[in-house]
C-alpha cells in the first residue's frame, strides 16, 4: 500500500485531507508518529499572516534527514535529528504564512485527533499473512500495539509493527469476520473494535469500525 512512510494511500480517501505534515525523525518515531494530531501558530517573521490563525495538522508521512546539509548554516537538513520540524502540506502552510517564506518558525502542541467514524482497517498481505494498516484514528491519534481476533473462534493474536501505521500476524484468518484490539502509543488506552469486517472480507478494501477513542 503507497502513500508516504505511514502507508496512509490516497489521504482524501483516507480521511484526512490536506490537513497533513510529514514529520522529522525526532517525532516520526520509527512510526509511532504517524496519526498524531498537532497545533501550530507561525511566530516570529514577518511571512506570518497578520494574526497568525493556528492550524491543526496530521503526521502522515516522515521528513527524512539530510546528512549532506547543515541547517544552522543556512542550508538544507531541516528534519535532521534532534530538530522537531514538521514539513506541511501547501494548502496548509498557506493557512498561516506565505508559501514562498519556505521556512518559518511556529509554536507548536501536541493536540487530541478529532475524526469522524471510528478508526479504519485496510487489510492486505495473503491468506498466511495479515498485514493491516490502521487511519483516523480519535485522541491521541497514534498506535503501539494491535491485536487481531477471528470470528470463528480462538483468542487474540498480538500483532507486531511492521513499518508506518500497519501491523502484522501470522495467521490464517481469511473466510472469517476480525475483530481488532488497538491500544495508543502514547497514553496506553485500549479500545476494542469487534466485527469490523464481515467474514467475506478482502485484501485491498478499506473496513472502518463504530468505536473510537474519546
Amino acid at each position: 500500500m503507497a502513500g508516504g512512510a505511514c502507508g496512509y494511500g490516497n489521504l482524501y480517501a483516507s480521511g484526512y485531507g490536506t490537513d497533513t505534515a510529514a514529520l522529522s525523525t525526532t517525532l516520526f518515531k520509527d512510526g509511532y508518529g504517524c496519526g498524531t494530531c498537532y497545533q501550530m501558530r507561525c511566530v516570529g517573521t514577518a511571512s506570518c499572516y497578520r494574526g497568525s490563525p493556528a492550524i491543526t495538522v496530521t503526521a502522515t508521512n516522515l521528513c527524512p534527514p539530510n546528512w549532506a546539509e547543515d541547517p544552522d548554516r543556512g542550508g538544507g537538513g531541516w528534519c535532521n535529528p534532534p530538530r522537531a520540524h514538521f514539513d506541511l502540506s501547501k494548502p496548509a502552510f498557506m493557512r498561516m504564512a506565505d508559501w514562498r517564506a519556505g521556512i518559518v518558525p511556529v509554536m507548536y502542541r501536541r493536540v487530541p485527533c478529532a475524526r469522524a467514524g471510528g478508526p479504519r482497517f485496510a487489510p492486505q498481505g495473503n491468506p498466511y499473512w495479515l498485514l493491516a494498516y490502521v487511519m483516523t484514528v480519535a485522541g491521541a491519534g497514534d498506535v503501539g500495539d494491535m491485536w487481531v481476533k477471528a470470528g470463528g473462534g480462538g483468542g487474540w493474536v498480538r500483532m507486531s509493527h511492521n513499518w508506518g501505521a500497519s501491523y502484522q500476524a501470522f495467521a490464517q484468518l481469511g473466510g472469517q469476520a476480525l475483530s481488532f484490539k488497538v491500544t495508543s502509543y502514547t497514553t496506553g488506552q485500549t479500545i476494542l473494535a469487534a466485527g469490523v469486517t464481515p467474514a467475506s472480507w478482502c485484501f485491498g478494501l478499506t473496513y472502518q469500525a463504530r468505536v473510537n477513542f474519546s
